[in-house]
């Protein structure tokens, strides 16, 4: 994983964390246990599917790095579909509060999301290698032949 990589996943970690934190004491309050694991078992679930989907992101462009943007809507794509699937298939559990499930996953993904844009367009990447337009050792000797005559 590349550094750049590398933070723009801490940040998109550092803004969902909080928030997740936050999100979790809230549906403990507003439901008691039930609300406890529901926003704990949302809090695991953005982990996994976001921080899946950045690093399958990061696979597919590693080689191609001009498919980003087409590579990233569809990872993302695939990520909202797989929570919006998740939220259903767990809609009628007696396991945890789908509620305080529903929303702490929602205040979590849109926390990770903006802490990965924010950490994106705060990250300076490079699209071109920057090369001189003439080598220095050619320069020098272009140079000395224009001063010879040859």
């Amino acid at each position: 994983m590349l550094s750049n990589d590398a933070r723009i996943l801490r940040g998109a970690a550092t803004a969902a964390v909080p928030v997740g934190a936050v999100s979790v004491l809230v549906s403990a309050l507003a439901a008691g246990g039930k609300g406890l694991i529901g926003g704990l078992v949302a809090m695991a679930v953005v982990a996994v599917f976001f921080g899946l989907g950045f690093a399958a992101l990061m696979r597919l462009t590693r080689d191609k790095p001009q498919l980003v943007m087409m590579a990233g809507m569809l990872v993302y794509t695939v990520q909202i579909l797989l929570v919006g699937v998740f939220i259903i298939v767990f809609k009628h559990t007696t396991f945890f509060s789908p509620k305080a499930f529903a929303l702490s996953l929602l205040a979590t993904a849109l926390a990770w999301v903006g802490g990965q844009v924010v950490y994106t367009m705060r990250t300076k990447m490079l699209y071109v290698t920057p090369e001189p337009s003439v080598p220095p050792k050619e320069y020098a000797a272009a140079k000395a032949e224009s001063r010879d005559g040859t």
